[in-house]
């Protein structure tokens, strides 16, 4: 029987998922051939991020900058062999410094982030602008709630839309069976497809809630600032986005610890509800890449206590 011996962390990528732990990061795609290949990773130590991640409000920026590295790494892995018989890979270059490469990764990761964070901020402020022409609709309070049903609308419209193209869909179905994984294994279950396959795709853990907690956090942080004239408005959201971004992450955390206390588990709803979009049920095929994935990172840890142990 599989028991987690860490909280383990996952990422669906192009035809397939990556699992992580505390140390090592492992994705495993389905080549063209029907063949699973993986990609395995030892996380490298960063004293400054591993110290920023313990600071409440700023961890969750430091959390950003790390997972957009560790994530496009693997996303890459994929993403180079996606349509491309085993054999025919272009190769990489071997010089490449490493540092270089994961700075470059990180800040076009946190930058492609804040891009789209920010123009999902202002878009909505100012379309929202548009009804205070109405009297009824002109008020501070009433203001507020209708960004934030254009920032919901928007999000989850978007969401929608592209779940509907085939890669898109597929990179969720590999989400869910990501979800599916670690659920089996976090109840205990043998982590075969038929229990992987009965476990839920719905995971409190799950970085997409992050998404929908920027918009309801945002919510109230914004009534406590102007919402006129529009520029200050607007101003305003530019500011306030990083400490939006930093509680809303601690939201995430809250949810987490929260699971198992029942009176509680309410606030992770919004979360849950939101991956019913960003996660789909996968196929047998899907689950099978999800457990090569996992149980190559479990290797890698007994590895690591076999080490340790001489």
């Amino acid at each position: 029987m599989k028991t987690a011996k860490a909280p383990v962390g996952g990422q669906a990528i192009v035809e397939g998922v990556m699992f992580q732990n505390a140390t090592h990061a492992v994705s495993a795609i389905r080549r063209n051939d029907a063949t699973i290949e993986t990609f395995e990773q030892k996380k490298p130590i960063r004293p400054r991020i591993a110290i920023g991640k313990r600071i409440p409000l700023l961890r969750g920026l430091f959390a950003l900058v790390e997972s957009s590295a560790n994530g496009a790494s693997h996303m890459n892995f994929a993403s180079d062999r996606y349509g491309v018989n085993p054999g025919e890979e272009e190769p990489e270059e071997a010089n490449q410094g490493q540092l270089t490469k994961w700075l470059g990764v990180a800040l076009l990761g946190v930058l492609s982030f804040f891009f789209g964070k920010l123009l999902f901020t202002l878009l909505p402020a100012f379309l929202a602008s548009l009804f205070s022409s109405f009297p009824a609709l002109s008020g501070h309070f009433v203001q507020n709630v209708i960004e934030a049903l254009i920032k919901l609308t928007l999000l989850f419209g978007y969401l929608y839309l592209i779940s509907l193209t085939p890669l898109v869909k597929r990179l969720f179905q590999y989400h869910g069976a990501e979800h599916k994984v670690i659920n089996c294994v976090e109840s205990g279950h043998p982590l075969t497809v038929e229990n992987v396959r009965r476990s839920s795709r719905l995971h409190y853990r799950c970085g997409s809630s992050f998404l929908i907690f920027t918009v309801i956090v945002g919510f109230f942080v914004y009534l406590i600032v102007p919402t006129d004239p529009l520029w200050v408005r607007l101003a305003f959201r530019i500011a306030l986005l990083p400490v939006v971004i930093g509680l809303s992450f601690e939201v995430l955390q809250l949810t987490n610890k929260a699971q198992n206390i029942k009176g509680l588990r309410v606030i992770a709803l919004p979360g849950l509800w939101l991956q019913y979009l960003t996660t789909k049920e996968p196929d047998d095929s899907q689950i099978e890449v999800a457990i090569y994935a996992f149980e190559a990172l479990e290797k890698q840890e007994d590895n690591i206590h076999e080490n340790a142990l001489g």
